[in-house]
């Protein structure tokens, strides 16, 4: 039933849409009213021409006859004669295209069959203003004006007519306007140009109102029509098909006629129900006082008034199972106005009343680890606000992030790293006080409502309980696995009245503990969004930075260690932003890693600097190219590399690749496979900032390096006597030697640094003992004279 209205409903509506005022393409037929079938509303005003084919050939025939005897005397007979031949040929044209639309209901008759018939009408239009032009030339002239009433005749006979089709009444009004305008032009009645162009206009205007109408009351018909139809089909329908049932009872309520559908709704026979009260059979003897608010009481209280109701559900018990009947009724009347009863349908809704259920569960609980999902913790915090403000408290909310769990999901697969998530969340939950809610944001980011955060150090406490639970061990199919927890906070109202800014102050908290090193918790300060602010600006203007030309190369010089002679220079990248001013490469190298324009960057560093040191280096000279992780994992890196080279005709020899550690983390076979490509090229890969990260004799293993780059850090360690960073240099040294690789000590900034590095046996030199990165021009002024002394005094 409630398809039945649903559909009666839509149908209401496209008569509603029917009545809006038509288009004058959809009045004329070049268009149809949206919903409609084009046969069924215009095709029923071309199929009526048929009806009055006599009747319209007779006019043309009298009208010709009128114009003889008008200009008998006027115009040469042969001239009229000849003009009534090509009147008659337009006439049979036009018959015979009406005798084509008489079948316009009942078979294809389309836009191009429309526009035919309307170029026939114009035609003979078009034959009756040639003639008034002719009779205008021609001696009738002076009688011109009584010649135009009679196609003006035809003109509004054939606006006026139902029997016609309004484009083509459109174009024969046209067509004969616009030769008696010719016509009292060439005779200088202008008071005849005035009179024929409102017989136009007007003429015109009539027909598109009249087809207004028209069309109007044909959509209105065929959608009632069609609603009719609809209706009584879906009656039918119901009444063989559907499961749903009719129920009446009598003013006492009990049953009557009860159908056999009905009676299996009530678990029994249908004699079994009649005459039994209604309420007995679906809820019990005692209904009246087990009532509960499923509905039940609020369908009593409407049989009680005698109100009708719709659509209403109701929990039944049914032999000791609770079910869901979804009810309508209307109070019956006899012919005196007397009560006698009600009469209603009911159907069964215990399927798609689980079913619903279920999909509300869905939709605010995450089913991989059974906690709310973003939708319920945001309708939480909402709710927190709404009783901090209230209660003039405060609220708080937690943002967890795990450290290092994308290495794990990459490295053991998705099943893992879902076992890992579903742990998550039971050690969050077990860390839950009373008025605080855990649940899952997305992927690994978790989050924390705490509805009174009056005590701020709770706030801080459950925190780091958060990230010392998240951080112990996790054993999944016999693995020991490591993660980390980072946290950002953000208290309400204090850092946000709404929702969308508690959610975006706990994430820049959640993104400053990141930059800390992670396993931290911060909270959110007003800073935090001015920083944000800041990157995002610098993002905007970095996305630029290509097209403007604001990015440039600088060079730093690499030196063999016991001759000081130059031996490559390291491309370094720099921004000089028009609206920033220079831009450290501390700050805008890691954005661009974040954002990956650090791809197209590093695309435009391998070209400019292959270049530059193909047509101004000399050939013993290589250049060092510093490649990013995200750069490794384009499928079209080695392609990269390859145009840098051809393009500058580069030696692949003097290209050396610098890459770091964390090149393993992500992906590390498709990270070894470009390089191994790169390498097979000709050209050389580094290891940078070795034992800065995360250190593994493995990596040397997998990849055959050229050269490890000892990290500054180690080599300031080893000048200021620091036994460790002596210690790890010797064994960088030693197990390069044994590797047959090549070692470069980098941030040497004093002889006696440098010295010292000779001592512990480095092969090469780079910092600013020896050249601070310098622009293009300067790096070439070092071949042009004395090398080392140029570059200290440079440096």
């Amino acid at each position: 039933m409630r398809a039945i209205a649903a559909t009666v409903s839509d149908l209401d509506k496209e008569v509603a849409a029917g009545n809006a005022e038509l288009s004058i393409g959809q009045a004329i037929g070049l268009s149809t009213p949206e919903g409609t079938v084009w046969s069924r509303v215009h095709g029923h005003q071309y199929a009526r021409l048929g009806k009055r084919i006599a009747v319209r050939a007779a006019s043309h025939a009298v009208a010709f006859l009128l114009v003889v005897l008008i200009l008998w005397n006027s115009v040469d007979l042969a001239l009229i004669g000849a003009w009534g031949l090509a009147l008659g040929f337009a006439v049979i044209l036009s018959m015979r295209e009406d005798r084509i639309a008489q079948s316009a209901e009942t078979v294809h008759y389309g836009i191009h069959e429309m526009r035919r018939h309307a170029v026939a009408s114009a035609a003979k239009g078009t034959v009756w203003g040639i003639g008034l032009m002719l009779f205008a030339e021609s001696g009738g002239a002076s009688q011109l004006a009584i010649v135009w009433s009679v196609p003006a005749l035809l003109i509004l006979a054939t606006a006026a007519s139902r029997y016609s089709a309004p484009l083509g009444s459109i174009s024969f009004t046209i067509a004969a306007g616009i030769g008696g305008l010719f016509a009292a032009t060439l005779a200088a009645d202008w008071m005849l140009v005035v009179v024929i162009t409102f017989t136009v206009l007007f003429a015109v205007f009539g027909t598109i109102e009249n087809a207004r109408v028209a069309v109007a009351g044909r959509v209105h018909e065929t959608v009632m029509q069609e609603k009719s139809e609809v209706v009584s089909m879906l009656l039918r329908e119901f009444e063989e098909n559907q499961a749903d049932w009719l129920w009446q009872i009598d003013p006492r309520r009990r049953l009557k006629a009860v159908s056999p559908r009905f009676a299996y709704a009530l678990g029994c026979e249908a004699s079994e129900a009649e005459g039994k009260l209604f309420f007995d059979l679906i809820s019990g003897r005692d209904w009246s006082t087990n009532a509960d608010t499923d509905g039940m009481r609020e369908f009593a209280e409407k049989l009680k008034r005698k109100e009708p109701f719709s659509e209403l559900i109701v929990r039944v018990n049914i032999r000791g199972l609770d079910r869901w009947w979804e009810i309508s009724g209307t109070p019956m009347l006899d012919d005196a106005g007397k009560f006698i009863g009600f009469r209603g349908v009911g159907s069964d809704v215990t399927e798609q009343r689980e079913s619903s259920e279920k999909i509300a569960y869905l939709a605010r609980y995450d089913t991989l680890t059974q906690l709310p999902n973003r939708l319920m913790l945001n309708e939480s915090l909402g709710e927190a606000l709404e009783y901090a403000a209230h209660w003039r408290t405060r609220c708080a909310f937690l943002m967890i992030d795990l450290d290092r769990f994308k290495a794990v999901n990459d490295s053991l697969g998705h099943l893992i790293g879902d076992q890992m998530l579903a742990q998550v969340a039971g050690r969050l939950k077990s860390l839950m006080g009373e008025g605080e809610l855990c649940g899952r944001l997305g992927g690994d980011e978790f989050a924390i409502v705490i509805r009174d955060a009056s005590n701020r150090k709770r706030v801080d406490a459950l925190a780091r309980a958060v990230i010392e639970q998240l951080s112990e061990p996790y054993q999944i199919d016999n693995q020991i696995l490591y993660v980390g927890a980072s946290v950002g906070s953000a208290i309400g109202p204090r850092d946000g009245k709404s929702v969308e800014e508690m959610l975006r102050n706990a994430d820049l908290a959640l993104y400053r503990a990141k930059d800390l090193g992670g396993g931290e918790h911060c909270e959110y300060e007003p800073s935090l969004h001015a920083n944000a602010e800041e990157k995002r600006q610098l993002e905007f203007s970095l996305r630029k930075a290509l097209e403007r030309e604001e990015l440039l190369l600088h060079y730093q010089p690499v030196v063999d260690a016991t001759t000081e002679e130059v031996v490559s220079f390291e491309a370094l990248v720099r921004w000089n932003s028009s609206d920033h001013g220079f831009v450290s490469p501390g700050k805008f190298i890691p954005l661009a890693e974040d954002t990956r324009l650090i791809v197209p960057i590093g695309t435009w560093v391998m070209q400019e600097a292959c270049k530059e040191a193909a047509a101004n280096w000399p050939r013993n000279v290589k250049v060092n190219i510093n490649v990013s992780p995200e750069q490794l994992l384009e499928p079209e890196f080695a392609s990269t590399v390859v145009r840098a080279l051809s393009h500058s005709g580069l030696d692949p020899r003097r290209l050396e690749i610098e890459v770091t550690e964390s090149i393993f983390l992500r992906d590390a076979s498709i990270a070894r496979k470009a390089l191994e490509q790169c390498m097979s090229l000709g050209c050389s890969v580094a290891l940078d900032d070795f034992g800065t990260g995360y250190s593994s004799l493995g990596y040397l293993r997998k990849l055959k390096f050229s050269t490890i780059k000892v990290d500054r850090s180690f080599v300031q360690g080893a000048a200021q006597q620091s036994r460790e960073s002596l210690a790890i240099i010797r064994a960088v040294v030693a197990m390069a030697e044994s590797l047959d690789m090549t070692t470069t000590a980098e941030g040497v900034e004093t002889e006696e640094e440098a010295e010292m590095i000779r001592s512990l046996r480095c092969n090469k030199i780079q910092g600013f003992h020896f050249g601070r990165p310098m622009p293009a021009a300067e790096a070439r002024k070092v071949f042009l004279r004395g090398a080392v002394e140029n570059l200290r005094k440079s440096a």
